[in-house]
Order: C-alpha cells, then sequence, then structure tokens
C-alpha cells in the first residue's frame, strides 16, 4: 500500500498532530501506540498527551512521539496543559469522550481541526448519564470528524449531532516480537498448572472489574458448572472496584472462579485456556474478543455493543445478563469438540478480515491530510 502523503503539498514541513487519551481504556490506549508508530514511520511529528502512568505502559516515546502529561481530569490547569501542547498542532486527535471533551475546551477559539474517536460508550445512571449526553453533544458539535470504531456508534454519533461522522479502522496492535514468546506446547501446561487447571477446563476472562462487565452473571453461571466433572476453572485477568465483593461472593458460594489481578501476559493465559468468556463489554471492539479470535480460543460473549458485529458467527453468542444462556453455551460448548474446531476456523477467518495497522494507519492519515491540506481550484 502506498503511504499517504504526510506533509504538505509543497513538502515545506511534515505535518503535526497531537493524541489525547484519557488513559482509562487499554484499546484506546493500545490503539494509540499503534496508530503513532504508525504516523511516525510515515514522517508526522506526534506529541502523545496522555497520564504519566498510561506512558509508562505503552511507551510513546519508544513509538517515536513526545509524551505530554495531562492529568485525567478537567480541571483548568489540565486543560491549559492540554492548550500550551496543542499549540502548534496542524490537527488535534482525541480518543474516548473525556478525553475529547478536554480537547474541545483546550481548542477553544482556535481554528485547529479536531477528529475525535469513540471507542464505546461510556457506563453511568441517572444524572451522570445526563452529564455525559451532554458531554456528548458537545464534543460531536465542535469536531470536525468523528471516527467510531462501530457502525453503532457512528449512527449515535450522527444522531447526536455530528458534522461528519465515519466508520473507523481499528486494528489490534501486533503481536510480540517472535523471539519473545515462548513455545506454547512447553508455556500451557506450564501455565494451566501455575493456575491450577491441571486435569480440568480453563475458562478465561480478562477485563477491569467494574458492574458493566457482567462479572455477577459469570458467577452466577459458574453454579451451574459445578456439576460438571472435572470442574471447570474460570479465572479472572483484571483489577477493579468490584474487586473485593467479588471475592467474597467466590469464597461465601464456594465457586470455581479465582481472581489473578491485572496481567501482562493476556496472550498467554489465552494461549493456555480452552474457552475465552466475554460476559459483558463496554468496548466496542472487545481487545479480548479479537485476541480469542486471532488465537483460535473459541469464545463465549454476551451479545451486546460492538461484539456482535465484531466476532460475525465466529462465537456463541448469549443475551447479555442471562446467566442460564452463559452457562448453558459454555456447558454445549465444552461437551463439543468439533464445534470448538469450527469456531477456531471461524475465528481464523474473522481475524482476517479486520484491518491491520497498516491500513488503520493509512485511513486515519487520509482524513487527517483531507483536513490540513489545502483544497485545489478547480
Amino acid at each position: 500500500m502506498t503511504p499517504v502523503s504526510s506533509h504538505s503539498p509543497h513538502g515545506q514541513s511534515p505535518l503535526r498532530t497531537v493524541q489525547v487519551l484519557g488513559g482509562g481504556n487499554a484499546g484506546s490506549s493500545a490503539h494509540v501506540r499503534s496508530l503513532a508508530a504508525g504516523l511516525v514511520a510515515r514522517g508526522v511529528k506526534v506529541t502523545v498527551c496522555a497520564p504519566a502512568d498510561a506512558e509508562r505502559v505503552h511507551d510513546f516515546t519508544g513509538a517515536g512521539a513526545d509524551h505530554v502529561h495531562v492529568p485525567r481530569s478537567s480541571d483548568p490547569a489540565s486543560v491549559a496543559a492540554l492548550r500550551a501542547a496543542c499549540a502548534e498542532a496542524d490537527l488535534v486527535h482525541a480518543h474516548g469522550l473525556h478525553a475529547s471533551f478536554r480537547a474541545v475546551l483546550a481548542l477553544s477559539g482556535r481554528r485547529t481541526p479536531l477528529v475525535v474517536t469513540w471507542h464505546g460508550r461510556a457506563h453511568a445512571e441517572g444524572a451522570r448519564a445526563h452529564l455525559l449526553r451532554l458531554l456528548e453533544r458537545r464534543v460531536v458539535r465542535a469536531a470536525t470528524v468523528v471516527l467510531g470504531t462501530t457502525s453503532v456508534l457512528v449512527d449515535r454519533a450522527r444522531r447526536t449531532g455530528a458534522r461528519d461522522a465515519r466508520l473507523a479502522a481499528v486494528a489490534l496492535p501486533g503481536p510480540r516480537e517472535a523471539a519473545d514468546i515462548e513455545d506454547p506446547d512447553r508455556l500451557r501446561p506450564k501455565i494451566r498448572a501455575e493456575l491450577g487447571a491441571t486435569g480440568r477446563p480453563l475458562l478465561i476472562a480478562v477485563g477491569s472489574l467494574d458492574r458493566h462487565r457482567g462479572y455477577g452473571t459469570l458467577l452466577d453461571a459458574t453454579r451451574a458448572w459445578r456439576l460438571l466433572d472435572p470442574v471447570p476453572l474460570v479465572v479472572v485477568a483484571g483489577e477493579g472496584p468490584l474487586r473485593a465483593e467479588l471475592q467474597r461472593r467466590i469464597e461465601e458460594e464456594e465457586l470455581p472462579v479465582r481472581l489473578i489481578g491485572r496481567r501482562e501476559d493476556v496472550t498467554d493465559l489465552l494461549a493456555a485456556a480452552d474457552l475465552a468468556l466475554l460476559p459483558g463489554s463496554g468496548e466496542a471492539r472487545s481487545v479480548l474478543a479479537q485476541e480469542a479470535l486471532h488465537a483460535r480460543v473459541p469464545l463465549v460473549a454476551a451479545d451486546a455493543g460492538g461484539v456482535p458485529e465484531l466476532v460475525g458467527d465466529a462465537a456463541e453468542l448469549f443475551p447479555r445478563g442471562d446467566a442460564e444462556a452463559l452457562a448453558a453455551a459454555v456447558v454445549r460448548l465444552l461437551g463439543d469438540p468439533e464445534r470448538q474446531e469450527l469456531l477456531r476456523e471461524r475465528g481464523a477467518r474473522q481475524a482476517a478480515s479486520w484491518p491491520s495497522e497498516d491500513e488503520t494507519v493509512a485511513q486515519v492519515l487520509s482524513v487527517y491530510d483531507e483536513l490540513t491540506q489545502p483544497k485545489l481550484m478547480i
């Protein structure tokens, strides 16, 4: 693919972009890291404005970008820091609702083009939900272009008043270098032994321990799996506000579930798993769903948000919040090796249909050029 030009028509200077992150979403942070690397490789100057902890995890400077620490809050000092970082930018690209709102405030009174990517919807109830709707309206009406990672998000942006809303190409960042990956045949039994899953099915769920992730539904479902022989072990990788509540239920009800905290080896965990579970998701393009299909691990997922569009027929879907349906889907799948193999094959095909990192960068850069290069007079 021929790279889209990153320079002005006369080649005087490279395009200067600022990527704005809230820092709370691992998927959007990984996307920005991948995007920064691709843009820098094409001659674009990239500054990433994100909390310092996001830089420590994702190493934006290692991708060739400059990093400016901007806290998550929308207080005046945070907005002022972002405004200063955007002073020389030809274009600003914000990811997520809160980062986008800060960008809108920082660019107030300027004509700098603002691109906003919606990676998912924020979850809230009551007065906070009303506030989020107001923020959404403010952001989409101020943005030059809104990129939605699913067609549902694109439609929502248009209904909310976006001038220009488009479907975004968002790739799952590529795997680690082969030299860093241990032989899967040796790794699988080692990880299963570490987790206590030797001689029993291992089911993996990954994600922050938040209310909307469906972990209550998952724990309800595990009660049915205790009747199986051997009893499957559910391992949940992630941290969050529900940790104590979930752990209490696991202990009181003697559920076959382990909470193992935040892990950096999710790819290895999936390689050792029999099934991947997605009981609920706040992401439009669930990273776990993508990694499971790439790893040829059968996926059981709630049919919520962007998951059905993302996985197609390559997963067992169940109605979100229906613990009985989740339990039944897992029991069926564990007892049907042919169905498991079919899902592996479908998953590999579905994963091959998703955009590559190169295609994602090319699409984004074409939007940037459209918004920053002078229109030719006809």
